[in-house]
C-alpha cells in the first residue's frame, strides 16, 4: 500500500445536517444547498456523475452537467447514440451524485431517465453557443474514430453547412429528465461521523429517514 496515498484524509467539521434542518419536501432541499452551493464560488457546480448500467449488467459513470432541475427532476442533455444513451435505452434506472467539497455536502440520487418533448430539448440546443451546437452536429459520441481530425472535418463542413445561424437540433441529441424515487443528503462531520439524511419515496409520498455514516 502506498502509505501517502492512504494518510490522505480531511476531517469535515463545517456544518451539521440534522432533521429539524431539513425541508418537508427533498426537492425544496435541493433547492437550499443548490442555491447555497451557487454562491459558494464552486467551479462548475452543476458538475455531476452520472451512472448507468449496460445489458450485461455493467456499470460505467461519467460527468455531466445539470441544466434544470424541478418537482419533477434533474435534466441532462447528450447524444442519444452516446454510450450513456444506449444504456439509458436499456435500463432505465439511473444514478446521480453532485460532491460539492467546498461545503463539503454530497447528494446522491437513484431515479428513472425519461427523454424530454422535443420542443424542451429544441429551446435548450438553441440557446447554446454556435460552436457547441455545430459540435454536435460534427461529434458522434463515443464513436470510434481513427484520429482527431475526423472531428475538426467534421466540425468545418457542418459550419459551411449551417454558417452561423439556424442551427438545426440533431434529432439525435437532446435531454433526459432524472425522476428520482431516492435522494440522499450527506453533510461531512468529524470523525467520519457524516450526517446522512435520505428521502425515499413510498406511494407517492416521500419518507424521510437518518442514516449511520
Amino acid at each position: 500500500m502506498d502509505l501517502s496515498i492512504a494518510a490522505i484524509r480531511t476531517n469535515y467539521s463545517k456544518a451539521s445536517f440534522t432533521e429539524q434542518d431539513a425541508a418537508y419536501s427533498p426537492f425544496e432541499q435541493f433547492k437550499k444547498w443548490w442555491n447555497e452551493a451557487i454562491h459558494s464560488n464552486i467551479h462548475e457546480v452543476n458538475a455531476m456523475t452520472l451512472a448507468t448500467v449496460n445489458a450485461k449488467g455493467t456499470p460505467s459513470a461519467r460527468i455531466v452537467l445539470l441544466k434544470d432541475f424541478n418537482e419533477h427532476g434533474f435534466v441532462f442533455f447528450t447524444n442519444y447514440q452516446s454510450d450513456k444513451g444506449k444504456e439509458i435505452a436499456q435500463n432505465s434506472n439511473v444514478a446521480l451524485v453532485f460532491f460539492w467539497k467546498e461545503l463539503e455536502r454530497q447528494v446522491r440520487i437513484e431515479g428513472i431517465a425519461e427523454k424530454i418533448s422535443n420542443e424542451e430539448s429544441d429551446a435548450y440546443f438553441n440557446s447554446r453557443p454556435i460552436g457547441s451546437r455545430i459540435g454536435a452536429w460534427a461529434s458522434h459520441q463515443s464513436a470510434v474514430i481513427p484520429y482527431r481530425e475526423v472531428i475538426e472535418q467534421n466540425e468545418k463542413k457542418y459550419a459551411e453547412i449551417f454558417g452561423t445561424e439556424n442551427v438545426p437540433r440533431p434529432d439525435y441529441w437532446g435531454g433526459y429528465c432524472v425522476k428520482p424515487n431516492l435522494i440522499e443528503f450527506w453533510q461531512g462531520r468529524p470523525n467520519r461521523l457524516h450526517d446522512r439524511l435520505q428521502y425515499t419515496l413510498e406511494n407517492n409520498i416521500w419518507m424521510m429517514e437518518r442514516l449511520a455514516p
